[in-house]
């Protein structure tokens, strides 16, 4: 499944499903949790739960409500033998927190890898390297810089320029190793400010260019810049073909010359690692 772009869509605005289905996103994200409110959560797992009885296409995934919540568990029932692309699991904590969650969708019949967003608590920042050992199938791995500056009392997360403050750039990098650790895709978080393409582009290649492969968005005009942010050009192919054809020519070398530069065993690495997300794979 490639997963350039994830989009998430209020699970209580059925009438936005379609359209967002037409943004060109690699995924929804039909969310039950902060984009509801407590009085209409009851209609968007209705309509999420009609959504997957009747989807075809495009992935969907389904953000729930926090493991320590007495609302997962009707999310869960909403959901009963409906299985999405995946669940997202907001303020995951850890391989613990993940095994937990997975045993509670089996009980129900929900066959679904998991999408952690990693970075909500204090406590989950101490445990992004479990995720390689978490024993259940994960969708990605990915984080967020709204939830722990509220838990921690910080003012904001962000310099007045829109760049993270040092912790929170801390927590970012943490979240991209701790995917990379695990062997899934590094998804992205959210550029708040949707009107903002230039930034939002400027972000997204930033983040592409650090070893993210994809990241999620919250209104259907970002899509086609996070997806050609996340899309290697031409130029870009046409080199990674030229690095893995030299190494079949020679494959007893240890470093070679390509175009006019030393190339060795990492930049073929990373060469096959693009031309896998040509094909689709993250």
């Amino acid at each position: 499944m490639r997963l350039r772009s994830l989009l998430f869509v209020p699970g209580d605005r059925p009438e936005r499903f379609d359209k967002a289905a037409a943004s060109g996103a690699d995924a929804l994200i039909l969310d039950l949790e902060d984009s509801v409110s407590a009085a209409n959560k009851h209609v968007a797992r209705a309509a999420v739960a009609a959504r997957l009885a009747a989807r075809s296409g495009i992935a969907t995934f389904v953000r729930v409500n926090p493991l320590d919540t007495d609302l997962l568990a009707d999310d869960v029932a909403a959901l009963h033998g409906l299985s999405p692309d995946a669940i997202v699991m907001p303020k995951a904590e850890g391989a613990d927190s993940v095994r937990l969650l997975a045993r509670r969708l089996a009980a129900a019949g929900i066959d679904a890898p998991i999408l952690p967003i990693a970075t909500e608590t204090p406590v989950a920042i101490f445990q992004l390297g479990s995720y390689a050992d978490a024993g259940v199938p994960l969708a990605g791995l990915t984080w967020g810089a709204e939830d722990l500056p509220a838990a921690i009392g910080a003012a904001t997360s962000r310099e007045v320029d829109g760049r993270y403050t040092a912790p929170y750039d801390m927590v970012r990098s943490l979240a991209l190793f701790g995917a990379h650790a695990a062997g899934v895709p590094a998804i992205e978080t959210v550029y708040p400010a949707f009107r903002d393409l230039d930034g939002l582009d400027a972000y997204a290649r930033r983040a592409a260019r650090d070893g993210f492969t994809g990241m999620m968005a919250i209104h259907p005009t970002q899509i086609a810049t996070i997806n050609a942010a996340f899309s290697p050009d031409e130029r870009q192919v046409a080199a990674a073909r030229a690095i893995i054809a030299a190494f079949a020519a020679a494959p007893d070398a240890g470093a070679l010359q390509v175009d006019g530069r030393m190339v060795d065993a990492p930049h073929l690495k990373q060469a096959q690692r693009l031309l896998d997300r040509v094909d689709g794979t993250p």
